[in-house]
């Protein structure tokens, strides 16, 4: 049996691409054409035990993590999930803890689904890009209706039943012009753990390069700064932003937990509804296709030279500009997908978002170092936020209660900093 010599994250797609939405952004929903043939794109039984054997017979330490992704894998109904994890605990070795997590739109959920995520435990990643008029830009039905409600009924059902919501945010052209708005929102509702994920189409026709949907560079920069400085005198340890802590990962000594920030990649493959093994989830192409688990087991997929060579080619082909750049480690050129183009000298292969991602890098470092610091000292770095406040209210001790607040949150003195 082939060992695994580093950490993998499989995003299985028991339904392939088929989703019961047609969000206009969608990088997946046209992987359906890779496989014009086929009569099902529902991962039949002998192939899910198949796929869990083999995750679990190259499980290192004593927990296994299944990802279950799509296209909408909610399509399958709950059966095939009671299925699946019949099966996982069937096939786990003594000692092993298995965990699940399932990435959904959100539209087809119900109570009845909710309790069964609850009881197994399952972390659920659910997409939601913020207020209603700004979600139901581009998340639509197949009919073009509108799917902010559904989703945050099945949003406060989750919660209703203490189900772990990660939240998962498209950044585009639309709502990345309104931080605070969207960012109150998400805290409204209660938000615990929240994604940003900024949206770049490549479109080789266009004068630009990309789609109009794509999110401008250097606004996506000024979004996340704008977040950024309330989150850090206000929310600190409260909601969990993800790219955020990332950013704090180098200054606390930490290499990065999630791949497009490392400085390599290929740790994200996919298992399609037919047992195709892919390099990752951007890369679901025929060029990119390594074999089927139903012929090659997954461990030898995983530990493949073309995996490894797939990986460290991003580290491999990083532009001059980035080497040489302050925030390297908190950027590592990004994913590679986005790579799309040149640098100030010429060179090819500079990250599309990188004016953006500078940007933020270099407001949220000193913020980082500090956090780092207090916790070096002895302090949680949750600290950090009421030595924000002071410091700034020091700075400006005669605003009155209906100014700005000096924190910079947007809002009036007496709604933040005042009430502290």
């Amino acid at each position: 049996m082939v060992q695994r010599s580093r950490e993998f994250q499989v995003f299985a797609k028991p339904a392939g691409a088929l989703c019961n939405l047609d969000c206009q952004y969608c990088y997946y929903l046209e992987k359906e054409r890779l496989y014009p043939e086929s009569t099902s794109f529902r991962m039949p039984d002998d192939l899910l035990q198949e796929y869990i054997v083999q995750q679990l017979a190259i499980a290192q330490g004593s927990e296994v993590l299944f990802s279950w992704h799509g296209g909408e894998p909610t399509i399958l109904g709950l059966d095939y999930f009671r299925r699946i994890v019949e099966l996982q605990r069937t096939h786990c070795p003594a000692g092993t803890h298995v965990a699940n997590s399932i990435q959904t739109n959100g539209v087809l959920l119900t109570d009845e689904w909710c309790g069964f995520f609850a009881a197994e435990k399952f972390g659920v990643g659910l997409s939601l890009d913020g207020p209603r008029e700004l979600h139901d830009v581009y998340r639509t039905t197949k009919d073009r209706r509108a799917t902010h409600r559904p989703v945050m009924q099945s949003y406060r059902l989750l919660r209703r039943h203490r189900v772990a919501v990660d939240l998962l945010c498209v950044v585009h052209a639309q709502n990345v012009q309104h931080p605070l708005e969207v960012y109150h929102f998400f805290k409204e509702i209660g938000a615990q753990y929240l994604n940003f994920i900024p949206l770049v189409e490549p479109r080789p026709g266009s004068t630009c390069g990309v789609s109009e949907r794509t999110v401008p560079a250097e606004t996506f920069g000024r979004f996340l700064c704008a977040i950024f400085d309330e989150w850090v005198r206000h929310d600190m340890g409260r909601i969990m932003v993800q790219i955020f802590e990332e950013a704090a990962r180098p200054a606390h000594g930490l290499g990065h937990s999630l791949c497009i920030f490392r400085p390599t990649c290929g740790d994200v493959p996919v298992v399609e509804h037919n047992g195709d093994f892919y390099q990752c989830d951007h890369f679901v192409t025929p060029e990119h296709r390594l074999g089927n688990i139903r012929e090659t087991p997954l461990a030898a997929l995983l530990e493949s030279p073309a995996q490894d060579a797939f990986g460290r080619a991003k580290e491999v082909s990083l532009p001059r500009y980035c080497q040489a750049c302050d925030v390297r480690t908190m950027c590592n050129g990004g994913c590679p997908k986005d790579r799309i183009i040149q640098a100030p000298d010429g060179e090819s292969g500079l990250n599309y978002l990188c004016a953006g991602y500078r940007q933020f890098f270099m407001h949220c470092r000193p913020y980082a170092e500090r956090m780092a610091a207090l916790r070096w000292a002895g302090h949680e770095p949750e600290s950090l936020m009421e030595q924000l406040r002071a410091e700034e209210s020091n700075a400006r001790p005669n605003a009155g209660r209906n100014d700005p607040c000096p924190c910079g949150s947007g809002r009036k003195f007496k709604a933040c900093c005042l009430r502290e």
